[in-house]
């Protein structure tokens, strides 16, 4: 349709709109061009044809360009930031670490053997005689010989030392596997919200490329005289606010796609192309929480942890009321001495023995001890209490976070179809001259609000079924 037939039809709606216009539509139809002296319909023929034809709705107006870098699907990223990530390495280590206390705390059954090696020089005749009670007479010597000790019987006090180490090292490998789980649940989330910020971006980017071309077309009929200024002003805010939606975008991959290294152990700023994986109709959420809860309660391993250190804590408690008791130990001892004085006979020396060892009073602090570790465990045990009433919240609020996320998907998706209609529909009564700049203009904002409602539905919606994941320790 050329700029004369526009012309024409805009002059016919408004002779025909004249007798029935209300003041208000008036006020509105000022922004409608008016139609041309007879004198420029002319030269309007003369020029070429300038038709109006803006942007479909549903349409991509440009091909966003495919982001740099290797393919890097969900489960590649959850193996790299398994493998790489420092927090995986310093919970591995701290529990190898905590693997050593076991053998160091069994060591105490164990016999003990020292081997001595002494060379004396003395003056003759001369005796030790400060420093201590006794004054035992020094002799010229040269000997070797061998002591061992052994651990007859402390009355189960290094028997629960040892099992305290050992609680303490599962303890250690379940706080493993729920750094695992935290490090898996934090690269679901950034990779999602990655794709989500990429989404963003693409649609940001149609927007101004459509909206620069919405700009580009309403400037020609503005200079032929055919749209007002007015029209163009709004058009040039639109194309503004589309290019701060451009930078917010990009920001915003910049931000994700920087957290994302991070938590796959990266230093560099490596870019990716993520796979979107996502099934075009997801699976429904669950819809009882209450099973979930007991499944949280038997799998969690933050959980599993604190329960085995609350055990610890009272295999400790008794370990320390166990000082209390007697300690009973052998030791034997032999040698020899070929260098040696004249008053020393012997060439070796050799000897046996059993010692009982039985606290009587050193001002209270066995009895403290075994109080304070007794303390500790009620505590251990109130924190375990608190645990599982976290959990049982946290699994709750997440299946209900995933069924409201599930919901929006259907509902952001029936707003962006009608967001697309009423844009096709305002660009079509834009074109004849039957709407204003300002229906075009909240068109399309509302359009692309809604398809960036829709893109957050979706991957929001993967979020939260990781996070219900999580709280369940699956």
């Amino acid at each position: 349709m050329d700029l004369h037939i526009i012309s024409t039809q805009v002059i016919l709606l408004a002779c025909i709109a004249a007798p029935t216009q209300s003041p208000a539509q008036a006020a509105t139809s000022s922004a409608l061009p008016e139609a041309p002296p007879s004198h420029l319909l002319a030269q309007v023929d003369q020029q070429p044809a300038i038709p109006l034809q803006l942007p479909s709705a549903t349409a991509n107006s440009t091909q966003a360009p495919e982001p740099a870098g290797p393919r890097l699907t969900l489960s590649q990223a959850e193996h790299l930031a398994l493998e790489h990530n420092p927090n995986i390495s310093i919970a591995r280590l701290l529990q190898l670490a905590q693997g050593q206390v076991v053998r160091e705390a069994r060591s105490g059954e164990l016999p003990t053997s020292v081997l001595n090696l002494t060379a004396v020089g003395s003056h003759d005749n001369s005796r030790i005689t400060a420093g201590a009670l006794n004054n035992p007479t020094v002799y010229n010597r040269a000997a070797a010989g061998l002591t061992v000790s052994q651990l007859i019987t402390d009355f189960g006090r290094t028997r629960n030392l040892v099992r305290n180490a050992e609680s303490n090292t599962r303890a250690q490998v379940d706080t493993e596997r729920a750094t695992v789980d935290d490090i898996t649940l934090a690269v679901d989330q950034a990779f999602y919200q990655s794709l989500t910020a990429q989404s963003v971006l693409k649609v940001a980017q149609q927007t101004v490329a459509a909206r620069q071309t919405t700009g580009q077309q309403i400037g020609a009929l503005t200079q032929q005289k055919l749209r007002s200024t007015l029209d163009l002003s709004l058009a040039d805010v639109q194309v503004s606010q589309a290019q701060l939606l451009l930078l917010d975008a990009q920001n915003a991959t910049t931000s994700t796609i920087a957290t994302l290294n991070a938590l796959l152990g990266s230093e560099a700023d490596q870019q990716y192309q993520l796979v979107d994986e996502i099934p075009a109709n997801p699976q429904p959420p669950p819809d009882k929480p209450e099973d979930l809860v007991q499944v949280a309660f038997r799998q969690r391993p933050d959980l599993a942890s604190l329960n085995d250190r609350w055990l610890a804590a009272k295999q400790f408690a008794s370990a320390e009321h166990d000082l209390l008791r007697p300690t009973i130990s052998a030791l034997a001892t032999a040698g020899g001495a070929p260098v040696r004085a004249d008053q020393i006979q012997s060439s070796w020396y050799g000897a046996a023995g059993a010692n009982i060892s039985i606290p009587v009073f050193n001002g209270f602090e066995y009895t403290a001890r075994g109080h304070e570790a007794d303390f500790r465990a009620q505590a251990a045990s109130e924190q375990v209490r608190n645990l599982r009433d976290v959990i049982a919240r946290d699994v709750r609020n997440a299946v209900l976070d995933a069924q409201i996320a599930f919901q929006r998907i259907a509902v952001s998706q029936q707003l962006l179809d009608q967001a697309n209609s009423a844009l096709e529909l305002a660009q079509a009564r834009y074109k004849v001259g039957l709407s204003g700049i300002v229906d075009l203009t909240q068109s399309q904002l509302a359009q692309t609000q809604a398809e960036i409602e829709y893109t957050n539905a979706r991957y929001s919606y993967q979020s939260a079924l990781a996070a219900v994941r999580y709280q369940t320790g699956q």
